[in-house]
């Protein structure tokens, strides 16, 4: 891997790292606000204590903390592939260009030592995963992989009961930020308890070391609500989402191109407030991120 010596340096110095995926630039919003917003991200985990780290794999090479002109790059060039567990070794035997989902970002932020990665949302069990066996992968790196993810649920597009299942049987430890119930992506809740509600980063942190002291296989998700102000009403989005689903269904969409569908018909028939919900979800979920690896890192420290 090609790691940016900034973000070299504060992994060797124990200084706070958030890492960042790139399919959210390539795949998740149009171009520029695909770049505004990756940069407002690492700029936001920045102005919170940490050091950002946008992942993704250039010509075969995987890069740990990608330069503004690569974010640039990838925001502008067509075809870049969507890269998850399954695809990494093909992506970079073939010297292709990749974007990282959730899975593989756990990934590459294990190879790296990064343990705190931001998020918008996780993938999930679909709907109707009991006949189609549609379950991201992203669950099960989760189970795996020592790394923290915060973000604001799982995409709303998912079987939120059902995801929830899978993290439990993974032995995810699940926790939210204030609220008692799980988040949900465009929505504040999804009426699904947590395992705990923490009220500080701090104290997400010591459950993080916690964790990682007892040599705990696997990894943490923080759910964070989007901010209340922009939030969008289950009433609005429900139908909308419904309505996505039933055309995706009705043209044969499956597997990994399902969620880019569904995301991009989702903004048109909102009128764009979905993107717009996700831009604030995923900087709050920067904010949130960064702070708590500032107190992880403080607590690793003080040993």
């Amino acid at each position: 891997m090609k790691i940016n010596p900034e973000v070299a340096t504060a992994l060797k110095e124990g200084r706070p790292v958030v890492a960042l995926e790139s399919t959210i630039i390539s795949h998740g919003m149009p171009y520029p606000r695909n770049v505004e917003t990756a940069m407002l991200v690492e700029k936001t985990v920045r102005d919170n204590g940490a050091i950002p780290a946008t992942m993704g794999i250039i010509n075969g090479e995987p890069i740990v903390g990608m330069s503004p002109e690569e974010i640039e790059e990838f925001g502008k060039k067509k075809g870049i592939a969507k890269v998850s567990k399954r695809d990494f070794p093909i992506v970079v035997a073939t010297k292709r260009w990749g974007a990282t989902t959730v899975s593989a970002t756990i990934l590459m932020a294990k190879m790296a030592g990064i343990e705190v990665f931001v998020t918008g949302g996780i993938g999930g069990v679909h709907r109707g995963a009991e006949h189609t066996f549609d379950i991201s992968r992203d669950l099960f790196e989760l189970g795996a992989e020592p790394v923290t993810v915060v973000c604001a649920g799982a995409k709303a597009i998912l079987d939120i009961d059902k995801t929830l299942e899978v993290l439990e049987s993974q032995g995810v430890t699940v926790l939210s930020y204030k609220e008692k119930d799980f988040a949900n992506f465009y929505c504040r809740d999804s009426g699904k308890g947590v395992d705990h509600v923490f009220m500080s980063p701090k104290e997400a942190a010591s459950i993080i070391l916690a964790k990682r002291d007892y040599n705990l296989s696997g990894g943490i998700l923080i759910s964070n609500p989007v901010p209340e102000e922009d939030a969008l009403s289950h009433e609005f989005i429900d139908k909308i989402i419904d309505e996505a689903v039933k055309e995706a269904d009705e043209q044969g969409i499956k597997g990994k191109d399902i969620t880019p569908f569904l995301l991009k018909r989702i903004v048109e028939l909102t009128g764009g407030k979905s993107l717009e919900s996700n831009i604030h979800l995923v900087v709050n979920n920067a904010a949130l991120g960064a702070q708590i690896a500032k107190e992880y890192a403080q607590l690793r420290k003080e040993r």
